[in-house]
């Protein structure tokens, strides 16, 4: 018998007198304080991890070192003992100008990079003076309708010096379009622009609703994307690959990470189809995950789906340069996790998934503010929300050693469950002809809404703890006061603002841009020139979106009960 042999053989004979002599007549006299331990999966988690659920396991093939392929220890080699992530607060509510004197405060309390919340209007692609949108200009995010408001809400922000992120999907190519015109108008050359649309509208078919054309036509608004930013706006990021509402709705962590990533091949599968190299643009793509409650599950979440991504990319498309393997990612804390009930609770919460995103290898994190169950927040909650990431950062010490709990046995055999499963997801979806045939089938979102039904009833019946909420509550709880609100006035600025905008612009050039724009939504020409084209001739966001909605309809959901 090899040494070898022996010592997994000892040990074998270890684990079982451990499990005779010392856990069985403990459990037999004390049992234990719930019946069952799991994953957001169902799968069972094990009580004690050690290395025989490691025996098997490849070093280098696996986990290996930071910055090296399958980057399972993160994407670069010194992660953040080189460079900390890009601390951002997603903001943005009323008009552009209330939402940029909010950028200038979180710049000035520190915050290393934008993130633009925008209304429901804008992300629908309508103007706030079109009926349907009455009562929602402003209310969850700022108010888009032109070129003059994308120039108010970026007054005085150094667009070549920081990175901005804007969530935005359906109407992301417009959003670009705008922020690009800036721009040029500034004089700032395209290839210093740094920053991320969202763009993933896949997911809002899956969990979000958000969705103006059907899938396959925003598909090829998506590839035009692609293609026309490696030419023009190089160092900009093309999509971020959301999980983070695909969690939201209820899914499991290894459905966020196996529908997210399908619909990362989606992406890439359409941009080949249409004749773009692999290694010219997967460089730019960028991922977007939630960070929820448990804690050891989220650590070993990402980093199987950095591991899982790099693989797909290397033996599925057979990508070569280093960086079309590498999952970078933005993360933010989980919205759905927020309670109305002792809200300052939150705090905890929030720092607790924050920390569990900065041992994961998060690139750049969002963290929610206490109060954003009951309202937008606050300058004071967001600031406190910011100051848990700078805490985190400069008084813990756990980003001066890079991944931490790298070899633990509990982390490595979670991270191996994870990627197990959500590689599962990828094979079904791959059997119905991928994630867009998926969708249509309803397959993703029958899937995510049986996992958040099975959640709920776990909450209700009390098998899983929400504190606050089904234990430990309180019964003299008074509301918190001093909630941020939206002055109702909004709406009717921004409307009155938007009609003057209309009466001042020149119509022919209007008319002008939008036929050339419906022409090349029916042809095959790159989409995005005209977007930009048109913008700078104030063609308004609702016109454009209505221009392409002529020529590709609107999508109806296919509803699975």
């Amino acid at each position: 018998m090899s040494d070898d042999d022996r010592f997994w053989e000892e040990l074998e004979e270890a684990r079982r007198q451990w499990r005779e002599e010392k856990l069985k007549p403990l459990l037999e006299r004390f049992g234990l304080r719930r019946d069952s331990f799991e994953l957001s999966d169902g799968a069972e988690l094990q009580s004690l991890y050690d290395p025989l659920d490691r025996r098997d396991q490849d070093y280098l093939d696996e986990i290996g070192y930071p910055g090296e392929y399958p980057y399972t220890r993160g994407v670069y080699p010194t992660m953040h003992r080189g460079r900390l992530w890009t601390m951002r607060q997603y903001a943005g509510f009323g008009t552009a100008r209330q939402s940029n004197e909010r950028y200038h405060y979180l710049l000035e309390q520190g915050t290393s990079g934008l993130s633009v919340a925008f209304d429901l209007p804008t992300q629908m692609g309508y103007d706030s003076d079109a009926g349907r949108v009455a009562g929602e200009v402003g209310k969850v995010g700022v108010a888009i309708d032109s070129i003059e408001d994308m120039q108010i809400l970026l007054d005085g922000l150094p667009l070549g010096e920081i990175s901005t992120s804007m969530t935005i999907n359906s109407t992301a190519a417009i959003l670009l379009a705008l922020y690009i015109a800036v721009a040029d108008e500034r004089g700032i050359d395209r290839s210093e622009l740094r920053g991320t649309i969202q763009n993933d509208v896949l997911k809002e078919y899956i969990a979000r609703g958000t969705y103006i054309y059907p899938p396959r036509d925003s598909m090829r608004i998506i590839t035009d994307i692609f293609e026309f930013c490696q030419k023009e706006v190089p160092n900009w990021n093309t999509v971020s690959i959301s999980g983070y509402h695909i969690r939201e709705a209820g899914s499991t962590a290894v459905q966020e990470v196996g529908f997210t990533l399908a619909n990362g091949i989606a992406y890439v599968e359409r941009a080949l189809e249409a004749g773009l190299d692999v290694d010219s643009f997967a460089g730019r793509l960028s991922f977007f995950f939630n960070v929820h409650n448990n804690f050891l599950e989220e650590v070993a979440k990402f980093r199987a789906a950095r591991r899982l991504w790099a693989r797909i990319m290397k033996e599925r498309f057979g990508a070569e340069n280093p960086k079309s393997m590498r999952l970078r990612f933005h993360s933010q804390t989980a919205g759905s996790t927020l309670t109305a009930q002792q809200p300052q609770v939150n705090i905890v919460r929030v720092a607790m998934q924050a920390l569990a995103a900065v041992l994961g290898g998060t690139q750049s994190l969002h963290t929610n503010s206490w109060d954003e169950a009951l309202s937008l927040p606050s300058e004071d909650s967001a600031r406190l929300a910011l100051r848990t990431q700078q805490v985190i950062a400069y008084e813990t010490g756990v980003a001066d050693v890079v991944d931490p709990l790298a070899g633990s046995y509990a982390v490595e055999s979670l991270t191996d469950h994870i990627e197990e499963g959500a590689t599962d997801y990828i094979r079904r979806l791959d059997d119905m002809g991928g994630a867009v045939a998926g969708i249509e089938a309803g397959f993703q979102q029958s899937e995510i809404q049986e996992a958040a039904y099975q959640a709920q009833l776990a909450q209700e019946q009390g098998d899983q703890v929400i504190v606050g909420v089904n234990r430990f509550e309180q019964s003299d709880e008074k509301p918190p006061v001093d909630l941020h609100k939206v002055d109702d006035r909004v709406e009717s600025e921004q409307v009155e603002r938007l009609r003057r905008f209309k009466a001042e612009r020149d119509d022919d050039e209007v008319a002008t841009a939008r036929r050339r724009l419906l022409q090349a939504a029916g042809g095959d020409d790159n989409l995005m020139p005209y977007i930009v084209d048109a913008v700078k001739k104030k063609v308004t966001l609702g016109e454009i979106s209505n221009t392409l909605r002529e020529e590709f309809g609107e999508y109806t959901e296919n509803v699975v009960l």
